[in-house]
């Protein structure tokens, strides 16, 4: 049975009700678990207020501002955690931005400064809270990010967010074979296209999901309480033997060729 009872995990990345993030922390509280909460901090306190009143119902022990452009605030929010919880079972990555203008059009139009932006919030956040992270996780614990079929594949409207994704995988795997020895597992979900706050930054992003839902073998697309539930399970006993890999939550539409 799936059990995080006593289990403390920090979710990242909930932006609203149709957050990935969100769908991930309703089973991790579901499964037992003590949560932790970060939201982008904004000059006048909306994402703050929003996201507190979306996440109130899981009844979050912590709830800390963090941008993973702000080292100070990383830093702060892990000070934080040693200090009220004393230990860390679980970190959620769910963070990944890049400008719209960088999505569309020649990839060889990319601008340094584009490119900078999306792999250091997408990439390198990461390794910057997973080293974080790491000697907080006393008794072991599992790290899980979200990636997507953008980054083996081209993708039209994704450009540098797919290279971003692949150095997210990467990532994945180099943080595995680092923190394997310390019982610290690292895995990625690579889920089919979702309608969110993010998503709707890719153009023909309805396309894409009409897309999956006619070609997909399961013929639909997927929830993010299915991302969820697969997120509970690497964040669970019941993977204890599984890191570094990439698991695909997409209806099966990664297998198909045409």
């Amino acid at each position: 049975m799936l059990n995080l009872t006593g289990k403390n995990a920090l979710v990242t990345g909930i932006a609203n009700n149709r957050s990935i993030a969100w769908g991930i922390a309703q089973q991790l509280h579901q499964a037992g678990a003590n949560l932790g909460i970060t939201y982008l901090p904004d000059e006048k306190g909306k994402m703050e207020k929003k996201v507190a009143e979306l996440v109130e119902p899981l009844n979050p022990s912590l709830f800390l501002p963090c941008d993973v452009q702000n080292d100070e605030q990383i830093h702060s929010t892990f000070d934080t955690i040693r200090d009220k919880w004393g230990k860390l079972d679980i970190l959620v990555h769910c963070l990944a931005f890049a400008n719209k203008d960088d999505l569309s059009g020649d990839f060889s139009q990319t601008t340094r400064a584009g490119f900078n932006t999306a792999l250091q919030i997408s990439t390198y956040s990461l390794v910057q809270l997973s080293g974080a992270a790491k000697p907080l996780m006393t008794e072991g614990g599992s790290i899980v990010t979200l990636t997507y079929l953008g980054s083996i594949r081209a993708i039209p409207n994704y450009n540098i967010m797919g290279v971003a994704k692949a150095g997210l995988e990467a990532s994945v795997r180099y943080l595995a074979a680092e923190m394997g020895p310390q019982n610290i597992r690292v895995n990625a979900i690579s889920a089919g296209p979702i309608r969110t706050l993010a998503s709707s930054a890719v153009g023909g992003i309805l396309d894409m999901i009409h897309h999956v839902e006619e070609v997909a073998p399961l013929r639909r697309t997927v929830t993010q309480l299915e991302v969820g539930n697969t997120a509970a399970f690497l964040c669970s006993d019941l993977s204890t033997g599984i890191t570094g890999q990439v698991i695909y939550v997409d209806a099966g539409y990664e297998i198909m060729g045409m």
